[in-house]
């Protein structure tokens, strides 16, 4: 589960991590009186389970309390994403001397929480991270063996951080790392992390994704969890009797799947090659053409889905059925969003000749390695 904002900060304050000031807003009725504690200027943003709130302009800045009403009632109730915002946070902008970028996530590759730090942080960590791989240090961490001493000093040795910073950076590096496994957390980020005069820290915005697994033991995540809107995708998949997943908030690659363990598959495989996914659909089984029609539909009506990956096993499932199903979505989609198709199974050969006739980006494979080959060509032409 992914924590929005707010949520993020109320964990970093029962830490003891430092973070400016700020306060929730669901009632802009209630705006005066919400930020009478805080100091202008205040910096609003769009609390929305998704990333790019920046870019779509969901995060503005106020000198007074007149732009304040402004800039609010501009952001509330705005789309981003397809996520309608319904509540704002909004804090003092910090003083700051420049941005790092901290994070600590379970790393599939290494099997173990890993530490990522970089001074390019702010929000274009992932062009960073892509086109300079070398600012961004990574550092395993040994839960066996605990926090100790060299992790803040090896990050600010490697990274250049100046070494007035070390003691704040330790003491935020320890806190971090408990919160992360108090919570059960797979992610716990901190971007940007502001450099203040003195060798203080600060953090000025936070997510957290939190092992759906392990909620039963955080009944406080449970009742936020039960407080937010459901995902619109969600809600109508379930029309269809379709299982959709959203998965990461960056991603622009969607998985079609008529198995959870074939979709796990698939998301593995393009999330090793550096790729993220940004949701999942589960058909079940028997799916028929009109069936496969709707889930395009659905799955491609997500303006950030750029690559559909879809993976079928035919038993139940005829892949002549899915693959008719494929082509009437994209002679409706036209070619702006490329599909990647895997069949095996019942009618296959009879599906490939249907897919070999069809209109749209469709490009078919044998392997979902050969599909990830694509993906990854493709990146590198872009």
């Amino acid at each position: 589960m992914d924590l929005m904002e707010y949520k993020v900060r109320e964990l970093y304050q029962q830490a003891g991590i430092p973070a400016n000031r700020g306060v929730l807003v669901e009632d802009l009725d209630a705006l005066e009186t919400a930020v009478e504690a805080l100091s202008f200027p205040l910096v609003i943003k769009a609390q929305v389970q998704t990333g790019g709130r920046g870019k779509a302009g969901g995060i503005r800045f106020a000198e007074d309390r007149e732009e304040l009403r402004e800039v609010a009632e501009a952001i509330m109730g705005m789309d981003i994403r397809g996520h309608r915002v319904d509540r704002l946070f909004i804090a003092e902008k910090a003083e700051i001397i420049d941005e790092c970028y901290l994070s600590l996530v379970l790393d599939r590759l290494s099997k173990q929480p890993m530490f990522l730090f970089s001074r390019a942080g702010g929000v274009d960590i992932e062009q960073t991270a892509r086109e300079h791989p070398e600012q961004v240090i990574r550092l395993p961490f040994d839960p066996l063996l605990g926090f100790q001493d060299y992790l803040p000093r090896y990050l600010a040795s490697k990274s250049g951080l100046d070494a007035s910073y070390i003691p704040a950076f330790s003491d935020l590096l320890q806190k971090m790392t408990a919160l992360f496994f108090d919570r059960n957390c797979l992610l716990l980020e901190i971007n940007p992390l502001g450099l203040q005069a003195g060798g203080a820290l600060l953090a000025i915005d936070g997510k957290a994704t939190v092992d759906d697994s392990a909620l039963f033991r955080h009944s406080d995540l449970v009742a936020y969890r039960d407080s937010l809107p459901e995902n619109p995708f969600v809600l109508e998949a379930r029309k269809f009797n379709f299982l959709y997943i959203p998965c990461e908030q960056e991603g622009n690659i969607a998985v079609m799947s008529n198995g959870s363990g074939m979709i796990m598959s698939c998301i593995d495989l393009i999330s090793q090659a550096g790729f993220s996914v940004v949701s999942a659909l589960d058909l079940g089984g028997g799916a028929t053409s009109s069936r496969i029609v709707e889930a395009i539909r659905l799955v491609l009506g997500n303006p950030q889905v750029t690559t559909l990956f879809i993976n079928i096993f035919g038993g139940i499932t005829r892949c002549d059925e899915v693959a008719g199903g494929i082509s009437r979505a994209m002679a409706e989609q036209g070619d702006a969003q490329q599909v990647i198709v895997r069949l095996e199974g019942t009618n296959k050969e009879q599906g490939l000749q249907i897919l070999a006739a069809s209109h749209g980006d469709v490009q078919v494979v044998d392997s979902l390695i050969e599909g990830v080959r694509i993906l990854t060509a493709r990146r590198s032409m872009s």
